[in-house]
């Protein structure tokens, strides 16, 4: 019986070594320095990833009205993240939702499908920082649900003074790392894979600095005793009176988020933000124990915009930074992400922004490539750094290495090494790949003579997916159709073998040459004389995915969308270009124009026909003796079977139809091709003009007067000084306006201004911003009387670029202060931009009217 028991102990501690052993996965520690390292190699951590929400909040309620499962929406979606190449995930848990009034941890669907989600990830090797709580409702962009949980029994700036309010966070928190993954069979505590907890999301500290000193300290020590032994972060770069009160605490880890061109525009932004992202200068960097925290970004994005240019540089700068943990938020689940509804002023997801995607994958390369703290020339100068190249004329960001060559966008630039390369992914076409489609596509080499391709569908915007979302509103709509594809590769060479290897796809076939047909799928690309060294199939396991793995959704353009924007305004008696984008469940039979001066009753109407450029582009020229007048209007009329659907109204039928009712047209404006380049006519839509104050407390207040019929139109500006050095702001997206009078700007001189009134205000700053991102000013001098003012445009002199809106948080610098001379060419303006320059009063006041260039 001894050596019975003896023997079973023994086998019982080797199969406890053997477990370890199993587990033996490196985590991360925080060194003396304040550098995350591994805790096998001891060398620097970096990591790259996303927010995604889907267990929480709206994304979970969402897919309920949609009737789709949570769970395989997890998996598309955490496949989609490997694909990328992202190595971590950050979630604010919404506490509201998996606790009760005391804290206490509640077993439901939000924890469970979180469980699904870590054990999810964990198998696609990306790493996980969880932020405990967010302390406030699960509502946006809908309204609350109240829970009983006990963040909506206290107000978010007293929750962390409030005793009750204290005592039920330290139960949840407790018991939230305590908690065991049914999936992974491990607590959050003591799973490798999570690198470590933020306590809550966003603090807001209103009381005095030691009450948050306490309140960390509390936090740090429950999470002591609950067997926590990982690093704590806390959330540093917000209420900046607090800050030496956070650096007292014993926290390991603080973090930073970066927008920064602001928040919820309603509308897509346009410009080049390059300047704004050129630096993160840390105000606070010389408090003390500052050296001794590792750096995160828990969320950062540059919202609202579409342009798939900004990432690698953001990756560039946090790392020029010493940040480590880098996380944007947030990425959208796939089966919601064709309305964008989650958060509208964020929008990323391979399948529905596919150059934004890949300009994600590029960053990752950044983040894990740049040596922390490495530091680059001042912008421009950083748009080439290291093997990274980033471009806002081009929209485009690159990688360029000799195993690797990842492109966002059309790109002419020639691989560094072709013969070694490994891996390729990319959108549009270059000197490699030739392709028409709008999806994204991954080429992976798997031994010599043998590549996996993967092509995404075709996405199409068909609406501004930053305007007020609706999930009766699709903006990406998508399209499945086949293209011709070429690829330049080494080992494959020509006429080569294509043998579909996802399920549901049959679509075979040998090149021609190094041209073929392809449909969305995945496909394994062999050299006509290659011979397998393994048995490479569907169920294939190649680094953290299957080979047969295919994630898409289905097609759902179900009738034709046009998305076109007319210019604003031509030239009379010159041709005009017509733009635009036709996608709809196949390719239309013909596309035509009609103008206005159609008319049912003539049997020889005039119409221009549109042909197809590339992918989903089409083009045509109206001729210059048909514009004329001062106003051009038209229809664009897609034409199918024998059916005709016009646009803008999107209605079924025809112009020339007897019963045809719609009275809607695009419009351009038609002006001699000597008039002025006119930049703001002011109409009781403001002209878009947008209005600052920096800092934000202060604010313009603008009232329209005059009337249309005596075209005596003003903006009356007041102001809401909240700051007795307060600066304000007038800015306008110009290039519109532009665009079309190249010949005039040639021989244009001087910038006119209607201001009028000013009252307190006895000088304006006067200036263009250029696709450079760029400011040239002046400096104008104003009376009080009713005036029109003339600046030179040879009196502009180089400035500083101030970045509007304002960036979060908000210790980042507000102005770019270019370090190299750039001569000011009118060719390149889009943005005119006013200023004030003296302190002004709330008794201040100014009339700003039209604006042009002559």
């Amino acid at each position: 019986m001894k050596v019975f028991i003896t023997t079973l102990c023994c086998l019982m501690f080797t199969c406890s070594l053997w477990a370890q052993k199993a587990q033996n996965i490196p985590t991360v520690y925080v060194d003396k320095s304040g550098v995350m390292r591994w805790s096998d190699t001891r060398q620097e951590a970096s990591f790259y990833g996303v927010n995604y929400t889907l267990p929480f909040a709206h994304a979970y309620r969402a897919m309920n009205y949609q009737g789709k499962s949570h769970k395989e929406a997890i998996d598309k979606d955490v496949y989609h993240m490997a694909r990328l190449g992202f190595n971590a995930y950050r979630i604010h848990v919404w506490d509201v939702e998996i606790s009760d009034g005391k804290g206490n941890l509640i077993a439901n669907d939000h924890l469970d499908l979180l469980d699904y989600l870590i054990a999810k990830l964990k198998e696609r090797n990306i790493r996980i920082l969880i932020t405990t709580m967010t302390n406030f409702g699960n509502g946006y962009p809908e309204r609350n649900q109240d829970t009983g949980a006990f963040s909506y029994l206290y107000d978010k700036c007293k929750v962390h003074s409030d005793e009750d309010a204290i005592v039920a966070q330290e139960n949840y928190i407790s018991q939230f790392v305590k908690h065991v993954n049914p999936y992974t069979k491990q607590s959050y505590k003591d799973d490798p894979y999570i690198v470590g907890f933020e306590i809550n999301n966003e603090p807001c500290h209103a009381d005095a600095p030691q009450q948050t000193e306490a309140y960390i300290n509390r936090m740090l020590a429950a999470l002591k005793k609950a067997g926590n032994s990982k690093p704590v972060f806390y959330n540093v770069s917000h209420n900046m009176e607090h800050v030496q009160a956070y650096y007292n605490t014993s926290i390991q880890g603080t973090t930073y988020q970066w927008y920064p061109i602001g928040l919820v525009a309603g509308h897509t932004r346009k410009g080049n933000f390059l300047p704004y992202v050129d630096n993160y200068d840390i105000s606070f960097s010389n408090v003390k124990g500052f050296a001794k925290k590792a750096k995160a970004v828990y969320e950062f994005d540059p919202a609202d915009i579409t342009y798939s240019y900004m990432y690698p540089a953001m990756a560039r700068t946090f790392r020029s930074n010493g940040f480590q943990w880098i996380t944007q938020f947030a990425y959208d689940p796939i089966d919601i992400a064709w309305a964008n509804t989650e958060y509208q002023t964020h929008f990323l997801n391979l399948a529905y922004t596919p150059n934004k995607a890949i300009s994600m994958k590029i960053a990752a390369e950044a983040a894990y490539s740049v040596p922390m703290k490495k530091q680059y020339p001042a912008y421009p100068n950083d748009t080439i750094f290291d093997s990274f190249r980033v471009s806002y004329t081009q929209d485009l960001s690159e990688l360029n290495i000799p195993e690797k060559f990842y492109y966002s966008n059309n790109t002419s630039t020639i691989p560094v090494n072709t013969g070694k390369l490994q891996s390729v992914a990319g959108c549009g076409s270059s000197p490699i790949v030739s392709y028409e489609g709008t999806g994204a596509y991954f080429i992976d080499r798997l031994e010599s003579g043998l590549w996996r391709l993967e092509v995404m569908p075709d996405a199409v915007q068909i609406n501004d997916p930053f305007a007020k979302p609706s999930l009766n509103k699709e903006v990406v709509t998508i399209a499945w159709n086949e293209w011709n594809m070429k690829i330049s590769l080494p080992g494959l060479g020509e006429d080569f073998i294509i043998r579909t290897i996802n399920s549901g796809n049959s679509h075979n076939g040998l090149s021609k040459g190094i041209g073929f047909s392809i449909k969305p799928g995945v496909y394994l690309l062999c050299n006509k004389d290659y011979q397998p060294n393994k048995d490479w199939n569907a169920s294939t396991k190649w680094g953290n995915i299957t080979l047969g793995e295919y994630v898409a959704p289905e097609a759902h353009a179900k009738t034709f969308s046009v998305v076109h924007n007319p210019a604003k305004i031509a030239e009379d008696k010159q041709p005009l270009q017509i733009e635009a984008q036709i996608v709809g469940p196949s390719f239309p039979d013909s596309v035509i124009i009609y103008t206005d001066k159609i008319s049912f009753w003539s049997p020889s109407n005039p119409y221009i026909k549109m042909e197809r450029v590339h992918g989903y582009t089409y083009r045509a020229g109206i001729p210059a003796d048909m514009i004329k007048d001062n106003n051009l209007k038209y229809n664009i009329i897609v034409c199918k079977d024998d059916k005709s659907f016009t646009y803008p109204a999107g209605t079924e039928g025809n112009p020339l139809d007897w019963d045809f009712y719609e009275n809607k047209y695009y419009e351009t404006r038609i002006v001699n091709t000597e008039a002025p380049v006119e930049l703001v006519k002011i109409t009781d839509g403001y002209s878009n003009i947008e209005t600052y104050g920096i800092p934000e407390s202060s604010y313009i207040i603008g009232k329209l007067t005059g009337n249309d019929l005596t075209e005596t139109n003003r903006i009356k500006y007041s102001f809401s000084v909240k700051d007795t050095e307060s600066r304000f702001y007038w800015r306008k997206y110009i290039k519109d306006e532009v665009s079309a009078r190249k010949a005039v700007l040639q021989n244009t001189k001087s910038l006119y201004l209607n201001v009028s009134n000013a009252k307190g205000i006895d000088r304006l700053k006067v200036g263009l911003v250029t696709s450079d991102g760029f400011t040239y000013t002046s400096v104008l001098n104003l009376d009080a009387g009713t005036g029109l003012y003339k600046i030179s445009l040879e009196s502009l002199q180089q400035d500083k670029t101030v970045l509007l809106p304002a960036p979060y948080p908000i210790f980042l610098e507000r102005y770019f202060t270019p370090a190299t001379k750039l001569p000011f060419d009118i060719e390149k303006i889009e943005m005119l931009i006013l200023s004030t320059m003296d302190n002004i009063d709330e008794k201040s006041s100014v009339e700003l009217g039209d604006m042009w260039l002559q």
